[in-house]
């Protein structure tokens, strides 16, 4: 797909956010809604190439998985690495059976469902787990099992009738189910919210569905706009009230129930700014900016980092957000050497072919889970 600068940008601001929230700066007391826009940028990404591959029948569930293995896993098994080298020696027994315990649900990718239990996101003990971040990948990773299935099944239901009505119809038939998926998941955190009015929300899959299918709104819209591109004017003013709405959010929004309706301002604002930021816009060129997009390049690595950084800071009595500073910078100086020496080599298919790459991941996760597995029953044992 055609490259486009302004969504690293855009990542960018995203885990700029995050990683402030995370050291403790109070004026950006919505940071962790950074999230948010990226599940909203993974949805638009994946579906732009996964609708690109079907209408020129390349696609592969083979293929799209390989591509999450390579982008996910390399980077992920080197934090947990070495996250689990410095609990060794850190932790006391009970807190590294607990990171053995989530680092095997990460691995599982069930790690959201795991600290919906174990560790509300805003409780006060929460901020000491190395891999409570985990949990958006989880939320991801569900959804990429799920999403490419329904695309398939769509496109080859509709290819089936080729000389119909149907098979002309198919974007509106996906545009329906992918509108349909968005009022099903708002509605059903909404709900949640006014049922309960706790936090149990934040890590649940279908209450965050919305938030990907609106960005997989995007990949569709932008496919069909094809060359009718909108006015100069009309991409600058949406663009801008895009950016502005992401920021305001950042602002303003506390640690409300999420991510019923006060996620919307924050996803409509990435929805926008996807749409209409553009190197002829002034959003668009100020993420398209050699800085932005330095930093957004680096973006998931950097997310994995910073939080596991932070939390062991934290296991021993790091608090004030002055202190933090050096450890975003730590963070960011060990999120480059992951970009540079783990993702790009391991996203590099002369460096391993698909069938080398997926053997390498089965293996690592393997050992990982039962070092994990077997770390959990030592400490089991010492109890009894």
């Amino acid at each position: 797909m055609l490259y486009r600068k302004e969504i690293d940008g855009l990542r960018a601001v995203a885990v700029a956010s995050v990683v402030l929230f995370h050291a403790g700066f109070s004026w950006i007391k919505g940071g962790y809604i950074g999230v948010d826009i990226f599940f909203v940028i993974s949805g638009y990404l994946i579906t732009t190439i996964i609708v690109k591959e079907l209408d020129e029948k390349t696609f592969t569930i083979a293929g799209f998985y390989e591509r999450r293995v390579r982008r996910i896993l390399p980077a992920l098994f080197f934090m947990l690495l070495c996250a689990a080298l410095i609990a060794y020696y850190l932790l006391l027994p009970d807190q590294l059976e607990r990171l053995c315990k989530s680092a095997i649900s990460s691995l599982l990718s069930v790690s959201n469902y795991f600290f919906r239990i174990h560790a509300g996101y805003f409780a006060p003990q929460s901020d000491q787990e190395p891999l409570l971040h985990t949990w958006s990948l989880a939320v991801e990773e569900q959804y990429y099992f799920l999403f490419p299935l329904l695309a398939v099944l769509v496109w080859k239901l509709c290819a089936s009738f080729k000389k119909g009505a149907l098979y002309r119809a198919r974007y509106s038939l996906f545009i329906a189910l992918i509108i349909t998926g968005i009022t099903l998941s708002l509605a059903y955190s909404e709900v949640w919210i006014r049922l309960s009015g706790d936090h149990r929300l934040f890590y649940d899959t279908i209450g965050r569905v919305w938030e990907l299918l609106s960005g997989s709104l995007c990949a569709i819209y932008l496919l069909r706009r094809a060359q009718n591109k909108p006015s100069r004017l009309i991409s600058e003013i949406c663009s801008f009230l895009g950016f502005t709405l992401i920021i305001g959010s950042f602002l303003t929004i506390g640690e409300s129930p999420f991510p019923s309706r006060f996620a919307v301002f924050a996803a409509i604002g990435a929805v926008l700014t996807i749409l209409f930021a553009s190197p002829d816009t002034a959003i668009g060129r100020t993420l398209g900016s050699k800085a932005f997009v330095g930093v957004g390049l680096i973006s998931y690595s950097l997310y994995l980092w910073h939080w596991t950084v932070f939390a062991f800071a934290r296991v021993y009595g790091v608090r004030s957000a002055a202190a933090f500073l050096p450890l975003i910078a730590l963070s960011l100086a060990i999120a480059y050497l992951s970009w540079r020496y783990v993702e790009k080599p391991f996203r590099n298919r002369a460096f391993l072919t698909r069938r080398q790459v997926f053997a390498f991941s089965f293996c690592a996760a393997s050992v990982f889970i039962g070092i994990g597995g077997g770390g959990t029953h030592e400490r089991s044992a010492v109890a009894l």
